[in-house]
């Protein structure tokens, strides 16, 4: 898939966004939209943030970005350009992202036109208001005792499935 977006709503470590950043440009990605008190790469004197730059090493540089407050607009940005919305998290609703990413996407008409991997913060996940907005929500089985990934391990296997 040519056209995917990483959205990085309400997560706090600047490791995950730099790991996230990292691991965008390795999977093609698109643009990535910070949303919520996502932190950006730089800081208010226009200085690449320390945390950041341990694990993006110079990845700001090479994916597009934009910081945007609110996901909302966001979602309506996206939305105009017919791209799919799927949240990546744990729900009653959710379905396999394995199972999404190699059958139902390919038949999905508005989704050849890109995808938009929601990921959310590292405690609290995505909010239910949130998850309604998306068009899906996906989720990555979990075989062992834990319940769950880091975000960023999360977001890359995501991408991952999609860039194939």
């Amino acid at each position: 898939m040519k056209n995917i977006y990483l959205v990085m709503h309400n997560i706090r470590s600047l490791h995950n966004v730099g790991s996230m950043f990292r691991t965008a440009d390795a999977m093609g990605v698109k643009k990535i939209y910070l949303t919520g008190y996502t932190p950006a790469p730089f800081d208010i004197f226009g200085k690449v943030r320390k945390d950041f730059q341990k694990t993006a090493l110079g990845a700001e540089s090479y994916v597009e970005w934009e910081k945007i407050k609110s996901i909302n607009s966001v979602f309506k940005k996206v939305k105009k350009e017919k791209v799919f919305i799927a949240a990546l998290e744990q729900a009653k609703n959710s379905i396999l992202l394995c199972h999404f990413a190699t059958k139902s996407l390919l038949s999905n008409p508005i989704a050849k036109r890109g995808v938009a991997v929601v990921v959310g913060n590292e405690v609290k996940g995505i909010s239910p208001a949130i998850l309604k907005k998306c068009d899906r929500i996906l989720e990555i089985p979990m075989l062992g005792k834990k319940e769950s990934l880091n975000v960023s391990v999360a977001a890359g296997i995501a991408l991952y499935a999609f860039s194939r």
